[in-house]
């Protein structure tokens, strides 16, 4: 039998029945036979994703407007109301049956799963993502789901990429690169701005600006743009007229429009991930969810005039810039909570689309409310509202998608004029730090947070938040009295080679910990050999702690705040109850458990990418108060399990654990089990004790 691990074509010359590849590549990817330079195949690569995606692009857009007319034409035959619920309950069952059925990360926005394939992936992604998103997607906004069509075309150019990338053999620092191009693409096709475009890949995707990525990245976002140019034309998704700023005393409206901005996009991000997290918890199929937010989502739209919340909007964002309806404070206020609600229902139910057009759909409202506001109380100085609902607009999805750059180069692209840039950057950049200040994750990182993956510079660095301290607690330490002398601290330091003791009073209560350090600068003082451990050292009330269900990542950003090299770890319910230490070994040796598990988790996540044939499923099963498993061990329970049974991860107070022996089940933990669909009533019943006996064959 052939070794697995030799590559094709990797047999030596002339051996009998060796294959030659036609497209030989060594492991980096290049092509060995023939000296192609690097850049060419990078260049090359970026071209075709490009193309691809702006023909996807095309014909996503050709699919949302046949969708469109068949839902007219379902509500001119069956009345507003009825045809409208009708059509957008039915599209809500066939998009969460898709989703479940063939790619669940098609599921809502699409570009946190872009975002976690470059960062613990490789920009793997499979390529059957791309068309249910399509058709998920244009099923969701054709029949008027609150939702873009950004986010689907950007997560279409990553697969392609990714599928690309895959299939010519690239290493995986080429295939991120093609999914950045893809996304790039994406955004440049469905805009037609393809610097916004390459800025977003950089700023969002990627998270890192350099001139390896940034040259392919731009030349597939141009690809893009004159596929999409040629086919669809010229114009922009939505005009943006040419404002300049009035007067300098404009300068602190623009202050107070990016604090409104800030609290606009973080008030969409809570209430986005609220939706989504009530949603996942309801215990009935898939289907069944993204069809009820969408019924949900059209009653919003039928109680507000002319349904002008359903869809993503773009034809209303346009009309705001260039503020060519008049309409009271009001309507503009009404418009905004209710496509705020929408958008919640649509994504946060599981239905696909993007968050890319809905936070510009709030932004231009909110800024249209703020322009309207300082053109009635100052007229000569503020003599266009509409200026207003473009800076609202860009600072507002730059305080949710933290990516303040995209932002502004979108405005400038579409509106061709840089009159407007001053106020435009400061209410921008003022909008973000003042979001990231409220609320740490963007729109985009916090569905990676929840899953325990959080990004710096576009890699998942934080792996210890996996690992609780409880897991590699040190219960074997010495300690002192709180009345121990100094020559009794110098003896114990000498014979133990420590650094440093906890300080425990006569019931064995935390009080303090003395270090040798302490003991040196008492000596150095000159302080009588009757001072105790207690006058030397560290007080309790001035002692950072851990707790056992702290993660290692917590309690090691902790230990940094003051170069320290332990950490006393109090219990939960009481926190003068010493039960370890945690050291620096200890957090070496965390790492290493985090690494391993970690590789596991994409082990395993690979395996199950890949749709069973034999009737196996994936399953989450949440655990309640007096459920079978809670308090227990895994190690316990484990024997009643299926044969045919993986429990894959535990998300606990949203941090991703891999379960061993020796996982305790709390309440609230979502067990991820992978399962066959016979025995997925018997898993359930180990876990929770509501056991069901599979039927009689």
């Amino acid at each position: 039998m052939p070794d697995s691990s030799v590559p094709s074509g990797a047999s030596g010359a002339g051996s009998p029945g060796a294959k030659t590849d036609l497209f030989p590549f060594d492991r980096s990817g290049l092509l060995t036979r023939w000296p192609v330079p690097e850049d060419v195949v990078i260049i090359t690569s970026a071209v075709v994703v490009g193309a691809g995606t702006g023909l996807g692009a095309v014909g996503f857009i050709w699919l949302l407007e046949q969708i469109r007319t068949l839902t007219t034409w379902t509500q001119a035959t069956l009345g507003q109301i009825a045809g409208t619920l009708i059509a957008m309950g039915l599209a809500g069952l066939i998009v969460g049956y898709l989703i479940d059925r063939y790619a669940r990360e098609a599921k809502g926005h699409g570009v946190p799963e872009v975002m976690e394939a470059v960062a613990i992936r490789g920009g793997r992604i499979r390529a059957i993502v791309a068309a249910i998103k399509v058709l998920a997607s244009s099923i969701t906004i054709g029949t008027g789901g609150s939702a873009g069509r950004e986010g689907p075309i950007v997560q279409v150019g990553a697969a392609l990429g990714s599928t690309l990338g895959q299939r010519l053999r690239f290493s995986d620092e080429r295939v991120r690169t093609l999914v950045a191009c893809g996304a790039a693409a994406g955004i440049a096709s469905t805009f037609n701005a393809p610097i916004a475009g390459s800025l977003f890949a950089m700023e969002v995707i990627l998270d890192s600006f350099t001139v390896r990525y940034f040259g392919a990245v731009v030349i597939s976002a141009i690809s893009a743009s004159i596929v999409s140019r040629s086919l669809l034309g010229n114009a922009p998704a939505f005009q943006v007229p040419a404002y300049p700023l009035n007067h300098v005393g404009e300068v602190p409206i623009y202050i107070v429009l990016g604090v409104l901005a800030a609290l606009v996009a973080v008030t969409f991000i809570r209430a986005l991930y609220f939706a989504e997290d009530k949603f996942d918890h309801w215990r009935v199929p898939l289907y069944v969810r993204t069809a009820v937010g969408m019924l949900l989502t059209g009653v919003v739209g039928l109680l507000l005039p002319d349904r002008g919340i359903l869809g993503p909007g773009l034809g209303a964002i346009g009309e705001t810039m260039a503020m060519n309806i008049d309409v009271s404070l009001g309507f503009m206020a009404t418009m905004l909570i209710g496509k705020l609600i929408a958008t919640t229902f649509t994504l946060g139910a599981g239905n696909s689309g993007g968050v890319f057009a809905p936070s510009l759909y709030m932004g231009a409202t909110m800024g249209g409310m703020v322009g309207v506001v300082a053109h009635a109380l100052w007229p000569a100085m503020a003599p266009n509202p509409g200026a207003y609902a473009i800076v609202g607009m860009a600072a507002t999805f730059a305080a949710a998608a933290r990516a303040p750059i995209t932002a502004v180069l979108i405005v400038f692209e579409m509106s061709n004029d840089y009159k407007l840039i001053i106020p435009l950057m400061m209410a921008t950049v003022l909008a973000t730090l003042l979001a990231e200040h409220l609320h740490k994750e963007s729109i985009y990182t916090l569905k990676l947070k929840l899953k325990g993956i959080t990004l710096q510079r576009g890699r998942d660095v934080d792996v210890l938040q996996a690992v609780t301290v409880g897991e590699v607690i040190s219960r074997d330490f010495d300690s002192v009295n709180t009345d121990a002398t100094l020559e009794q601290l110098s003896d114990r330091f000498t014979q133990t080679h420590r650094h440093g003791f906890p300080i425990l009073d006569a019931e064995g209560k935390l009080c303090g910990v003395v270090t040798i350090s302490d003991l040196d600068r008492a000596v150095s003082d000159q302080l009588p050999d009757s001072a105790t451990a207690l006058d030397i050292g560290i007080p309790r009330k001035e002692l950072l702690v851990a707790t056992p269900n702290e993660s290692v990542g917590v309690a090691l950003a902790r230990m940094g705040t003051r170069g320290l090299g332990r950490l006393p770890v109090v219990a939960d319910d009481d926190p003068n109850q010493l039960l370890g230490l945690i050291r620096r070994a200890d957090i070496i040796r965390a790492y290493d458990i985090a690494l391993s598990r970690r590789a596991d988790l994409q082990y395993r996540a690979k395996r199950m990418s890949l749709r069973n044939l034999d009737g196996t499923v994936f399953s989450e099963i949440e655990l309640e108060p007096g459920d079978k498993a809670v308090g227990k061990r895994l190690a316990e329970i484990s024997p009643d399990f299926p044969e045919k049974c993986i429990l894959v991860s535990v998300r606990r107070r949203g941090r991703m654990l891999i379960p061993h022996g020796d996982t305790v089940f709390m309440p609230g933990d979502q067990v991820t089990v992978f399962v066959n669909s016979a025995d997925l009533e018997t898993i359930r019943g180990c876990l929770r004790g509501d056991l069901v006996q599979p039927p009689e064959p």
